[in-house]
């Protein structure tokens, strides 16, 4: 007896989720894909269940984009409490330190400097990050000492913003790999006072902003109109050159034959993608004027 084909659909393009706390990036998908009826989805970078903000769904051919929507900058917004520190750098963690001390704005706004730039970061012992084939955070759950190493990461910025005697709330912008909750362990423990993070929001990822945010609220109350607030599938590729072709171009790309770039499209290099007619072709590495393709997409022109 054959198995029942799925009713799921092709739908290509993103959504820019504002996750609620208190659930998982896994899940919010899930329901994304049940909202859509769609056959393929994947984020583009994961969010911890404590933490709100964008969560970029991709649909589709757009999946194959996610790379670099997760290569852009992130931005976040959160908060610390003082006097703390707990074995997961938030609030469901147990609590391994303490202190009495508490740091005035000034002495926070002289320990950021030491936070900016390329620096050293050790990762949460709760983080997905695989020891030996397992996820770090099972590993720790189970009990486990978990020991990461050291890895360089890079902070943009990273500001004050509101103080009190016992929280502090901070907008950083940093790159992949970086882990807010290790930036508060850290720096309470510069300060003398330890810290975990209580509330984080993340406000950017790679193109997208708050500005082009939904919610679950808005998708699921009229579904009919949920495509409305579904981006391209080239938004994911908009840090990226664009080089407009012709069909016979985009014919050639699709082949995965690379493509010799005149005039004006030929000067740079690195990475680009070829659209024509408004819809993504392919994209790929410029090198000697050529662009080589690497993922090409089947996308009506």
């Amino acid at each position: 007896m054959n198995a029942p084909r799925s009713k799921r659909v092709e739908i290509n393009g993103w959504v820019i989720l504002d996750k609620p706390v208190g659930m998982t990036s896994t899940h919010a998908v899930s329901r994304l894909k049940r909202i859509f009826n769609a056959k393929k989805a994947g984020h583009a970078g994961t969010l911890d269940p404590l933490a709100s903000g964008l969560l970029p769904v991709a649909f589709g051919e757009a999946t194959k984009t996610v790379p670099f929507v997760q290569d852009g900058e992130k931005a976040y917004r959160f908060t610390v409490l003082w006097g703390i520190e707990t074995d997961s750098d938030d609030a469901e963690g147990k609590v391994v330190h303490t202190s009495d001390h508490r740091p005035g704005p000034d002495q926070i706004e002289a320990a950021l400097p030491r936070f900016t730039g390329t620096i050293m970061q050790t990762p949460p012992a709760f983080s997905a990050i695989k020891v030996n084939g397992e996820r770090a955070y099972d590993m720790a759950r189970d009990g486990e000492i978990v020991e990461l190493a050291a890895r360089p990461i890079t902070i943009n910025s990273l500001e004050l913003v509101a103080s009190t005697e016992d929280e502090a709330v901070f907008e950083a912008r940093c790159g992949k790999g970086t882990y807010v909750r290790a930036i508060a362990r850290d720096l309470g423990r510069v300060l003398g006072c330890y810290g975990h993070v209580i509330a984080l929001r993340r406000t950017r990822v790679g193109p997208f902003t708050e500005v082009d945010a939904c919610s679950l609220e808005e998708l699921e109350a009229e579904p009919e109109s949920a495509f409305d607030l579904m981006r391209p599938v080239e938004t994911g590729l908009s840090e990226v050159q664009c080089v407009v072709v012709d069909r016979d171009a985009a014919a050639r790309l699709r082949r995965g034959q690379s493509l010799l770039l005149r005039g004006r499209d030929a000067p740079f290099e690195g990475m680009a993608y070829a659209a024509c007619g408004g819809v993504v072709v392919a994209f790929g590495e410029v090198l000697h004027g050529e662009l080589v393709p690497s993922r090409v997409f089947n996308l009506p022109i």
